[in-house]
């Protein structure tokens, strides 16, 4: 019976999206638990997992052959097997065809070589003798009762046995009809029965199918002989990159080029003469480069950075790859790895097989060019995908649906405010589902910014769909990507480099008579002493990676005025150098000289620029090989199995062993050895490449120096570029503080963005969440083609608009110019557009005046206008405070916590942001960060009872009591109490004494 474990021809994991609900491994450990070692692996329009599951295969004894189960929803058209590397591309390119351009799979297969095709008997039975030789139908074991009636014991050798797997029990097989309800957005009572499998596509031993096939015993050995032509050897050695090999067509050419770049370039980063040890590096550099064969690598993200130079477009070169000379000197980085001292082994070594990495960031408006060109530039090029699985919210919220739950009944069990034994049977079989949801794949996403450029051709490797961006992307992630040689380029898009484009420009446009800002002068920015008093004062708000509540803390505490404090910063701000207590060691010895000779003396030698402590990536290189004796290779290893770049949790484990077993042989003391090893295992995944941190903190340099010298253009470039870490609003009120006045937006001077003209900063139509864009694009082209408008009636008579539209621009005081109360504008509007919502001829061709009628008096109030703001911005014009029922109790201010430390106190501010965190008992804990009546920041300390007990109530004016603390000279309040404020009533809606307290002293000062 042997011969059976041959004849499996369509089995499914759970990449075939919402129909398959087994893991590829899963899908291998059922199979190899029965015996089945030789069977063919077809997910339904899809092979995201082929290669993967070629490559776990050996690991249980298997071979494996692949191919694709081509369907239209449910309906099988056909299988299809491939029988060589050629095949399997021919199927990968077909697949991708009908995917790009969402056709559904035709009854034909195409005119493959080198594929077996098979058809379901059930829908092709009668096509038996109009086959090509290389197509088959295939008998499932629903199919044997009329196959066996039809040919009786005449098998013709084009019949195969095809029992379809997919399930393992009837779990698996409600688990399946659920994604099939999703996937269809029916109700599950309501799912037809052609879009579900069929209950008995089940995993079953061999003895079970000779059973089933014991009548027809000649259509096993069909599939078996069948079976036994598509096994074929999948070259998986991620030791010979499959990335182009050659940027001009010649590797000779290519290092001839490359060392050209690299000569060039040495002027332009090096005063003459040039060190010896410049040259030395260089030299070092290209032979390892050319020996590895990176160069083509190197020369591509050139040729991707120099098109963006051609541009005009800013940019920043970070990653590992920002460790090297050579990319320094083809400006596809702007750190100097000589003057850093970076890790050359970081970057590059005999051992490593993968090429540095090199992200590329570019402005969020340029990306997309850039990655045009990329495509248009290179042959064989395609986006990488994501598995985009099932969270514990989306599975419920799918589910709640399909069970024809109401919404209200699915919020409430997506947020988990239930006890599951009150629930009704519905909500329990949405809760007890959901679990078998979470972790599978729903749907195919795109990389943030991983690009593939092979030597072959895509399909080669993979099938690819179309998002909605149009760029071919593979169906499988980076992962498999690197496992099989082919090693992708980072371009992705940020707001900061698009920050500081923009203020360039707004500076540049607002002081005409400035000297240009060179804004890469990242030599005078590091000497710069206003730089310096903002990063010493962490008043860094708006700029690159330093303007976080826990990047300003740690700031002040490292009393940061210069670039290398900048860098370590950068890295040891990540989240498990803080988790280790490495973070605060790091403080202590940085502040205080005497205790860096806690320091042990071999990580003292191998770190000493941050006194013996782990702050970037190549220091775990650094310990791993010379305190741990660790080969290169190995250290890399361990590296990359901590940033979860490794699949075999066994690779990882031999490497632990042998960190372990080699300190040991060195007599280090146990105790030491765990330490040192717990403080590798703790931030390692999470540390950042000096070189890259050293990338971020030249753009951190940039728009400091923005931020010091042209403090309110870059802040209405931030607000333009959709902030940063914080609202939009907290930006103006960062402007405010530095003089600009902030209005509303203007018909007569604002365009879609804000702007700023002087220290007026007029906001942007486009923050009027109401407002469209295409009336946007019309107000500002009348106003360009025939001048400002003169008044209400000249706006309707240029701009067709409808009432509501308007009414929302008179709302947040657009027409303000034509001294006119809001009341009496929205009136005329009302009367106007109501009765004559277009103008009429005659009045377009002789600009006939509406008429105009007299009103009575019709005012509005300053506290009106910044409730108008609230619904139209989100956020008032106005300080907060002046929108308080009561006037705070006390005037204290941030600058007067220094002179109360340890003491109680209660201070008023308005909420900017809370981060929400778990102590290692995994109780709730926050921090927040508020503004004082005077517009600076106040932060605070939430311990888990206090969070409990006294929870943040959403955007307000809070009463903060607590004690202040102060550590490594950074001013925090430990709160015991909080209590939102109350504001006051609407005033566009009260009436009678509540609107007659309004217009007391108090509020009329807003």
């Amino acid at each position: 019976m042997d011969i059976f474990q041959y004849m499996y021809l369509n089995t499914h994991s759970y990449y075939s999206l919402r129909y398959g609900v087994l893991a590829p491994r899963a899908l291998l450990e059922e199979l190899s638990q029965r015996g089945v070692k030789q069977w063919a692996f077809t997910d339904i329009n899809n092979t995201s997992a082929a290669l993967e599951i070629c490559k776990m295969a050996p690991d249980f004894g298997a071979q494996i052959a692949i191919g694709v189960d081509f369907r239209n929803g449910a309906q099988q058209q056909f299988v299809a097997l491939a029988q060589s590397p050629i095949g399997m591309a021919q199927i990968n390119k077909y697949l991708s065809e009908h995917l790009h351009q969402h056709r559904a799979f035709s009854d034909q297969a195409p005119e493959f070589s080198d594929v077996a095709v098979i058809y379901p008997f059930a829908r092709n039975g009668n096509r038996a003798f109009d086959l090509r030789p290389n197509e088959y139908i295939g008998i499932s074991p629903s199919d044997l009762g009329r196959f066996c009636y039809q040919y009786g014991t005449s098998i013709p050798r084009h019949f195969v046995a095809l029992q379809t797997m997919s399930f393992r029990h009837k779990q698996d097989f409600n688990t399946h009809r659920l994604l099939r309800a999703i996937d269809n957005n029916s109700l599950l009572s309501k799912l037809p029965k052609s879009e579900e499998a069929n209950p008995q596509d089940l995993i079953c031993d061999q003895e079970t199918l000779f059973n089933t096939y014991r009548d027809a015993p000649q259509l096993v050995n069909n599939a078996r002989s069948l079976l036994e032509r598509c096994f074929y050897e999948h070259e998986q050695n991620p030791r010979q990159p499959k990335n182009q090999n050659s940027y001009t067509g010649n590797t000779g050419l290519d290092q001839r080029l490359l060392k050209k770049l690299a000569q060039q370039g040495l002027p332009h980063r090096y005063p003459s003469p040039i060190k010896p040890e410049v040259l030395q590096r260089l030299d070092k550099e290209l032979d390892l480069i050319i020996q590895k064969g990176f160069v083509a690598y190197f020369l591509i993200n050139w040729k991707i950075v120099r098109y963006a130079q051609s541009k005009g477009y800013f940019y920043v070169g970070r990653g590992s790859g920002a460790n090297s000379l050579v990319a320094y000197l083809l400006r596809i980085t702007d750190v100097d790895p000589i003057e850093l001292d970076l890790y050359f082994e970081r970057f590059i070594n005999l051992y490593r097989t993968n090429p540095p990495d090199f992200d590329l960031d570019f402005s969020w408006t340029d990306r997309d060019d850039v990655t045009d060109f990329i495509f248009k530039r290179f042959k064989h090029t395609a986006l990488i995908a994501v598995y985009n699985t099932f969270k514990h919210r989306a599975a419920v919220r799918e589910l709640g649906k399909v069970f024809g739950l109401p919404k209200i009944e699915i919020d409430r069990l997506a947020k988990g405010r239930y006890q599951y034994e009150a629930l009704d049977h519905m909500a329990q079989y949405v809760v007890r589902y959901s679990k078998r949801l979470i972790g599978l794949p729903n749907y195919l996403g795109i990389h943030a910014g991983g690009i593939l450029i092979a030597q072959e051709p895509i399909h080669h490797y993979t099938a690819t769909f179309l998002p909605p961006k149009g760029y071919p992307t593979t169906h499988f992630d980076m992962i498999v990507a690197e496992d099989i040689g082919l090693y992708k380029f980072d371009i992705l898009s940020q707001r900061g480099l698009g920050k500081i484009k923009d203020a360039v420009a707004l500076v540049a446009q607002n002081h005409p008579g400035h000297p240009r800002i060179d804004i890469h002068d990242i030599k005078r920015f590091k000497s710069d002493p206003k730089i310096k008093d903002l990063l010493r004062h962490a008043k860094a708000i708006g700029c690159f990676y330093v303007e976080s509540p826990a990047m300003r803390m740690l700031l002040r505490k490292l009393r940061v005025d210069h670039y290398l404090g900048l860098v370590a910063a950068s890295s040891i701000i990540r989240p498990g150098v803080a988790q280790s207590g490495m973070m605060r060691e790091y403080i202590l010895r940085y502040r205080d000289p005497q205790r860096r000779k806690l320091a042990h003396p071999t990580m003292m030698a191998l770190m000493p620029e941050t006194y013996g402590v782990m702050v970037y990536q190549e220091d775990v290189i650094k310990v791993a090989h010379y305190f741990g004796g660790l080969s290169l290779g190995e250290a890399d290893m361990l590296r990359r199995g901590m940033s979860g770049k490794l699949r075999s949790k066994k690779e990882f484990a031999k490497v632990k062993n042998l960190f372990f077993e080699r300190c040991a042989q060195a007599q280090k003391p146990i105790e030491l050895i765990q330490e040192v090893w717990r403080q590798i295992e703790s931030f390692a995944g999470y540390a950042f490449a000096k070189g890259h941190s050293a990338s971020y903190a030249v753009e951190s340099y940039q728009s400091l120096f923005l931020k010091a010298y042209y403090p309110i253009e870059y802040m209405v470039a931030t607000v333009n570029n959709g902030g940063g870490f914080y609202h939009i609003e907290f930006y103006l009120h960062e402007a405010r503080m530095h003089g600009a006045n902030i209005v509303a937006p203007c018909i007569n001077n604002s365009h879609a963005q804000t702007r700023v003209k002087g220290t007026t900063v007029y906001l942007g139509f486009g923050l009027l969440y109401a407002l469209e864009h295409s009336l946007i694009k019309q107000i500002v082209a009348q106003r360009q083609i025939n001048g400002a408008f003169e008044d209400l009636d000249d706006f309707i008579e240029r701009v067709p608009i409808a009432i509501e539209s308007i009414a929302l621009l008179i709302k947040i005081d657009a027409f303000r110019y034509t001294q006119k109360p809001k009341r009496a504008l929205l009136w005329e509007a009302h009367s106007k557009l109501k009765k004559n919502p277009r103008p009429s001829l005659q009045q377009r061709i002789f600009h006939t005046k509406a008429k105009n009628y007299t009103l009575p008096s019709l005012s509005n109030s300053p506290l009106e206008d910044a409730f108008d703001q609230i619904e139209l911005l989100g956020f008032a014009l106005c300080l907060p405070f002046a929108l308080l029922c009561e006037a705070p109790k006390n005037s204290l201010t941030a600058t007067q916590l220094v002179g109360l430390k340890g003491q109680q106190v209660t201070i008023y501010g308005y909420l900017v942001t809370t981060k929400y965190t778990k102590t290692n008992k995994g109780t709730l804990m926050y921090f927040g960060t508020f503004l004082d009546q005077k517009g600076a920041f106040v932060d605070t300390v939430h311990f888990p009872p206090v969070a409990k007990k006294y929870p943040f109530r959403g955007k307000g004016i809070y009463a903060i009591s607590g004690k202040v603390v102060d550590e490594f000279d950074c001013i925090t309040i430990e709160v015991t109490h909080l209590e939102i404020q109350p504001i006051i009533e609407d005033p566009r809606y009260a009436q009678g004494q509540v609107s007659a307290r309004l217009q007391s002293k108090h509020y009329r000062n807003v």
